[in-house]
């Protein structure tokens, strides 16, 4: 593609929109745009598959502005390519309940692929995003039709690099060999605090071919030509994934170019003139889009709605072709989940069982049934059971990336077409929690497997034993955690996961857990709903003893006690706090008995259980750190047994 002067006033459109947002708003970050509105540009209009009328076409290309703070220029590029964002939405930048909010934000605005923000998210679920095409296209496509075939791009800044998360994922991405994955770097050399050098002077062009990145460079990031050509570059790459090292200029245009203050101060009224005048946009219209840039993107999109309608005509010959892999299509990009999950009633559990090798038998279990059920580990699939059995290679092998796993759950999830999973021990979950919170707030329907989900880690002690973990999942807002008591517990918990339109986690014991199959009809129907009456007394009940997870067994013991001092003790199993609090009042009030003594035990922090069921509850829990010990002793030591359980909710009845 060769580009002429109105491609030139179009990226001087979009910094000039993108000026006027932070200046009117009088907040947010205009360096970025002014320095990468070309690169965004040369991609849009001379590579990017996308339509603005489908904008979740599934063949289209995924573009993730990872260097969020730079909002304004995607805000820019979707009201100019037709995504439905007026100028009445630009001009309301920042502000309450508008479609143009300080970071993108997934699910609000139509065309944002991903929420970002946090530094290195976007990068990092870009990978997962591009790990989708990948498997998808594995699955999909024949010699004949390519039903799968689009890049994930993904604009990134110093920043990005900087953070941790990056590494890990571009270490990933090149052992994958994602060649489908194209980063372009917006190298400006400038953070808030002032030049890069201060605390960032690696190679990165070195860097990346460390981890087995093709590199190209483009030494002047306002050459459209030049980054047309990288961009076109990278996509004949096969294997390897491709980074474009562009040098830009932050600011670029304004009188703080290349200072630091330009990243995150708005320009005042007389630096946004004086700018407009460098770039030859008019002083005194502030949001203007000149008739001849205006009609070059509306060329542009019209030909990516070509794309979408070649590739509509593709799939209809491709469903006559092969029936049978369009039904594996339709069912994989629909998410659908049979109503017969488990059809046949598992034969497996017989005996007591850590929930964490329940949950590796209903993964296989489930694998027929769900064909894009997808997933792996941090390198721990041994401990946390959940390789694939007869088909290995829809196991992913994260290594010992935490976070990156998280984020690439995410994009695999966002991309659409995959159940994804990830699994790691529970006290890991720490290495994970942004990309939790970013799933949690993006509502993606991926499942972390947490498994060593206590004190029953036993002899690898505190530093392996989570005690907070729980309760601050918890606290995420639109995260679903489940913490099953049995194998029958286990596999409605993955029922309910699968099924969830938002993320999930499983908390799994590393220790064996009696089974509660005589109870297993009030499982099926009361997992669902987060807590409910496992066993009643015959008599009338003087107290409830409440638990979760590998505590509930204990319950059985206690009330066992209680009875033979004439004490009638309600057993409730309370798998899932999220689940619970979505009931209507009367059901609530069915399984905790208004003004009957409550005891909730569990093998962590206590704190929330007064938030789920009131003040009247008393609590057991874990309120320091864990102790190396085996299992049992450490239960003990700790002050959880079903003695001290039974003398407790003893002193409860008056």
């Amino acid at each position: 593609m060769k580009f002429d002067t109105t491609d030139n006033l179009c990226v001087n459109t979009i910094r000039g929109l993108s000026i006027d947002m932070v200046g009117k708003a009088d907040s947010g970050h205009p360096g970025l745009p002014l320095g990468a509105a070309p690169l965004a540009y040369a991609l849009w209009a001379g590579s990017l598959k996308f339509s603005a009328s489908d904008p979740e076409w599934f063949d289209r290309d995924r573009f993730v502005l990872s260097a969020g703070h730079g909002s304004s220029m995607l805000y820019s590029l979707l009201h100019l390519y037709g995504f439905g964002l007026e100028l009445d939405d630009l001009k309301k930048f920042r502000q309450l309940d508008s479609l143009t909010p300080g970071h993108p934000e997934y699910r609000h605005t139509k065309g944002v692929e991903m929420t970002t923000g946090p530094l290195g998210q976007g990068f990092a679920t870009a990978v997962g995003m591009a790990l989708a095409e990948k498997l998808m296209a594995e699955k999909l496509n024949t010699p004949e039709f390519p039903l799968v075939d689009h890049c994930t791009y993904v604009l990134c800044g110093d920043g990005d690099l900087m953070e941790g998360v990056s590494y890990e994922a571009a270490s990933l991405a090149g052992t994958m060999k994602l060649g489908k994955l194209i980063c372009i770097y917006d190298s400006n050399g400038i953070t808030i605090e002032g030049s890069t050098d201060l605390a960032f002077t690696e190679d990165v062009k070195k860097r990346f071919q460390a981890q087995s990145w093709q590199v190209i460079e483009v030494e002047d990031g306002n050459d459209l030509d030049a980054l047309d050509a990288a961009i076109r570059k990278a996509k004949r790459e096969a294997e390897q994934p491709s980074i474009i090292i562009a040098k830009t200029h932050i600011g670029f245009g304004s009188p703080k170019q290349d200072k630091n203050s330009v990243h995150g101060e708005p320009l005042k009224p007389e630096e946004i003139a004086a700018t407009k005048k460098v770039l030859g946009c008019p002083p005194d219209e502030p949001f203007c889009v000149p008739a001849e840039a205006r009609a070059r993107f509306a060329e542009q999109a019209a030909a990516g709605e070509r794309d979408r309608k070649r590739w509509l005509k593709l799939w209809k010959n491709y469903s006559e072709a092969n029936p049978a892999k369009a039904d594996l299509a339709k069912a994989m990009l629909g998410r659908e989940i049979p109503e017969g999950l488990f059809n046949q009633e598992p034969s497996f559990f017989d005996k007591p069982v850590a929930t964490r090798e329940a949950s590796g038998k209903v993964i296989n279990l489930m694998a027929d049934a769900l064909p894009g059920l997808t997933g792996g580990s941090a390198d721990l699939g041994p401990s946390t059971k959940t390789d694939f059995v007869k088909e290995p290679g829809r196991t992913l092998h994260f290594g010992i990336r935490e976070h990156a796993m998280g984020a690439i759950l995410n994009g695999l999830a966002l991309h659409g077409g995959l159940i994804p999973f990830g699994a790691t021990f529970l006290v890991f979950s720490d290495y994970m929690r942004p990309a939790l919170r970013l799933a949690a707030l993006m509502q993606t329907p991926a499942v972390f497997v947490f498994t060593h989900d206590s004190i029953g880690v036993g002899e690898d002690g505190p530093t392996h034993q989570p005690v907070e973990h729980l309760m601050s999942l918890r606290l995420i807002p639109g995260l679903l955690v489940l913490r099953p008591a049995d194998a029958w517990e286990t596999l409605y918990a993955w029922e309910a996961a699968v099924r969830s339109k938002r993320p999930a986690c499983l908390a799994l014991s590393r220790q064996k857990l009696p089974l509660m199959t005589q109870y297993k009809e009030k499982i099926a129907a009361g997992l669902k709903r987060g807590a409910y009456l496992l066993r009643g007394p015959s008599t009338v009940p003087s107290v409830e003893l409440i638990a979760s997870g590998s505590e509930v067994s204990m319950l059985f013991e206690a009330a066992a006690l209680l009875e033979k001092d004439g004490i009638a003790a309600r057993i409730i199993s309370v798998p899932s706090f999220e689940l619970f609090r979505e009931q209507d009042q009367a059901y609530k009030d069915s399984v905790f008995l208004p003004n009957l003594p409550k005891l909730a035990v569990e093998a962590g922090r206590s704190v929330g259980w007064t938030e789920l069921l009131g003040t009247d509850v008393s609590t057991i829990g874990v309120e320091t750190f864990g102790k190396s010990a085996p299992a049992g002793q450490a239960y003990a030591a700790l002050g959880i047994t079903p003695e001290k359980i039974a003398a407790a909710a003893k002193k409860l009845v008056k």
